[in-house]
């Protein structure tokens, strides 16, 4: 499937900094140099009390340096609270995300997954599709869900949604991008065998390669293409 790389404008939503680097910044890299525009949606922004100031603000300078390695046309940030979007009006959280999107009008629109642990992610996968519904010549013809250390796999398959790709990207010549993107993310970044660390982010790049006879790649769900 050569989509990613034919699209001309990439969204990636990400329900907080760091996921969609974790999930598909391979992937990101690899469509900024065929020269696509890869624009960003930042859902959430960690609010006091429950999150450090300084910290927040930390993070921020991270994500714009991390998308500045990938390529990163252009970032939104939602600033809708982190780890309280089941505290937000589905329709607020609808209605922003699907303006940021309707600006970037992107063929290729890039999610978390459903399954993901977190409630933050299931709930933006949802408001993404809200705005990718099939309703008019205008939206994205081709929508994937891409998977975060972390988050997809802390589930319980069988009882919720498993991830199970059916499309994967290689990215054997921008793993090291996809790596130095996240170790821009220096308050994030933990020791191995965290899954957060660099060791984590190889092998999963390694073991999804290896599905594919791939050196690297990034897994995906194919949730619609429209050809």
């Amino acid at each position: 499937m050569s989509l990613p790389f034919n699209a001309r404008r990439v969204a990636v939503v990400a329900p907080h900094p760091d996921d969609e680097i974790l999930g598909c910044g391979g992937t990101m890299a690899r469509a900024a140099a065929a020269g696509a525009e890869v624009h960003v949606v930042v859902v959430t922004r960690g609010q006091p009390p429950l999150f450090d100031e300084e910290l927040v603000r930390r993070i921020r300078s991270e994500t714009l340096q991390a998308h500045g390695t990938i390529g990163v046309a252009d970032t939104c940030f939602l600033d809708f609270p982190a780890a309280g979007l089941d505290q937000v009006r589905r329709s607020e959280l609808n209605a922003a995300l699907s303006d940021a999107l309707s600006r970037i009008a992107p063929d290729l629109l890039l999610i978390p997954f459903i399954g993901d642990i977190h409630l933050d992610h299931q709930i933006v996968f949802n408001a993404a599709l809200v705005h990718a519904r099939p309703r008019g010549p205008g939206g994205p013809s081709c929508v994937l869900a891409y998977e975060t250390l972390s988050e997809t796999n802390w589930l319980a398959p069988g009882v919720t949604p498993a991830f199970i790709p059916n499309m994967f990207v290689d990215i054997s010549e921008t793993i090291e991008r996809k790596i130095a993107a996240f170790q821009a993310f220096r308050s994030q970044v933990k020791p191995s065998p965290d899954e957060r660390s660099i060791e984590a982010i190889r092998a999963l790049a390694t073991l999804r390669g290896a599905t594919v006879y791939r050196q690297a790649a990034e897994a995906f769900v194919l949730v619609r293409q429209i050809d």
